[in-house]
């Protein structure tokens, strides 16, 4: 049976007292070592679910647990340690003049011995690949190369659950590509929970389990597989599905009897595959 490191319970949160609630008697759990992904279209509270993770809002109603802790002012800097988050701009959380400044400017918050400090620099700066840019000015990256730098600068404090709050909407799709593909390894490797709220639906795929949210609630829980056979459902509440999906509902138009529903090109041509080994 799976642990349970996040908990919301009964969740309800609004910007002010004279606004519509954002999020409304909200409640799902995320479990340890555990990729999920939270979709939902503009307005739907996702990325408010992620400042509440990670204490930088607090809700009015209901309760967040972090691993056993619930989510207070008084607990917010316990909750800190456990959660890292990034997010959509990196340049808005660089601190240091040089990538190496950077990634030990939260070890050094958290004072980390030195000689631990300089072996995690290198551990993770090599886990995101950019270990050749130690000495660099982080304003001299690309786009790409900054985001790595702020994954690796929040790997460093070593979390229990790594949040990418729209962490790769910045960039073109190669270089999303290459910035999932390193999550993916470094959750593996790791062993951490892994959150991300995306748009992007190549993404969401590689989820484990999808949250979809709409007006404030959660609207759907389960596997990228049954979220995406519920295709109309899904663009009545304003979300798009994968382009293999809406592929593959054609092909079943055209009496092509498919055995699954596929979620990227590879599942789909292993099916069309096995559909012309038959005939």
């Amino acid at each position: 049976m799976r642990e349970k490191f996040i908990e919301f319970r009964n969740v309800s949160f609004r910007y002010g007292e004279e606004q519509p609630w954002v999020l409304e008697n909200v409640s799902f759990e995320i479990y340890k070592d555990e990729w999920v992904a939270i979709i939902g279209h503009n307005g739907s509270g996702k990325s408010t679910i992620a400042k509440l993770m990670n204490g930088l809002l607090y809700p009015q109603q209901g309760e967040i647990i972090i691993n056993g802790i619930q989510v207070t002012a008084e607990t917010v800097w316990d909750v800190r340690k456990q959660v890292g988050m990034v997010f959509q701009n990196p340049d808005n959380q660089f601190v240091g003049t040089t990538v190496q400044d950077d990634v030990a400017f939260g070890m050094e918050n958290r004072g980390v011995p030195r000689e631990e400090m300089v072996r995690r620099i290198e551990e993770v700066l090599k886990a995101v690949r950019m270990e050749d840019y130690l000495l660099t000015e982080p304003h001299r990256l690309s786009g790409g190369q900054k985001q790595r730098i702020a994954i690796a600068s929040v790997l460093a404090i070593k979390p229990q659950v790594l949040i990418l709050d729209e962490a790769t909407a910045m960039l073109d799709p190669r270089g999303r590509k290459e910035i999932m593909q390193t999550v993916s390894e470094i959750q593996e490797r790791n062993e951490i929970s892994l959150i991300t709220i995306t748009h992007d639906l190549q993404e969401v795929v590689q989820a484990e389990r999808v949250i979809v949210m709409n007006k404030g609630h959660v609207w759907d829980e389960a596997t990228p597989r049954e979220v995406f056979a519920k295709k109309d459902e899904l663009r009545e509440i304003g979300l798009d599905v994968p382009f293999v999906a809406i592929l593959a509902d054609e092909l079943k138009r055209n009496n092509m009897r498919l055995s699954n529903e596929p979620l990227n090109h590879e599942e789909l041509l292993e099916e069309l595959w096995t559909l012309h080994s038959k005939m």
